[in-house]
């Protein structure tokens, strides 16, 4: 299933009026400066680093994950109403939740909120982002860096380790890649057979 069909059936399925969230953070100076994540009931997914779509990557979010996010939207009332708190504090970044359901639209920005549901959405898409970051690294070093494939599969670990890895689906392609492939250091292939037969596990 190539990026070009994941993003025409996500396109589809918003076209049919099926509810779907964006998240979006703005934080100039970081690294990204800017990414967006939309999300449907299915689970389909997109990140996006700019504010061209044709940049878009496509995700698969687990069910329980995609469902945490749109009870915590529901808990949120579609973000109708402010989340921002008001107090004053260092610049986190503007971030925004938007909720799309055919013409009803529903925008709410803040740099903090109070809210702990607002706090719990806005970590999931954390781990949305980082885990979408995290995928892209290792496919530009297995391609470009082949001696930088043990430090991603590290960092990818640690995530794991912290249950910060989502949308697992398209990482497990990728870690079959490096354990099966002999051009690659020994350590990167055991960690990256280890954590493959984890995920595997809890399926």
């Amino acid at each position: 299933m190539n990026k070009a069909w994941l993003l025409l059936a996500a396109a589809a399925t918003v076209a049919a009026g099926d509810p779907r969230i964006v998240y979006t953070k703005t934080f100039p100076g970081s690294t990204p400066a800017y990414y967006a994540v939309t999300i449907d009931r299915t689970g389909s997914a997109t990140y996006n680093e700019s504010q061209d779509a044709d940049n878009a990557e496509p995700m698969q979010m687990e069910e329980k994950v995609t469902r945490e996010i749109f009870d915590l939207a529901q808990k949120l009332d579609h973000f109708k109403h402010p989340l921002e708190s008001g107090l004053k504090i260092a610049n986190l970044g503007q971030k925004a939740f938007r909720w799309e359901d055919g013409a009803e639209r529903h925008e709410s920005k803040f740099n903090y909120s109070t809210s702990e549901d607002a706090k719990a959405l806005n970590e999931l898409f954390e781990h949305i982002g980082e885990s979408a970051r995290l995928m892209l690294d290792l496919d530009r070093v297995m391609k470009h860096d082949r001696l930088g494939v043990n430090e991603a599969m590290v960092k990818i670990q640690i995530a794991w380790d912290n249950k910060r890895l989502v949308g697992t689906a398209q990482l497990l392609r990728l870690l079959d890649q490096v354990a099966n492939n002999e051009t690659f250091v020994h350590m990167a292939r055991e960690r990256a057979a280890r954590l493959a037969e984890a995920i595997r596990a809890l399926k």
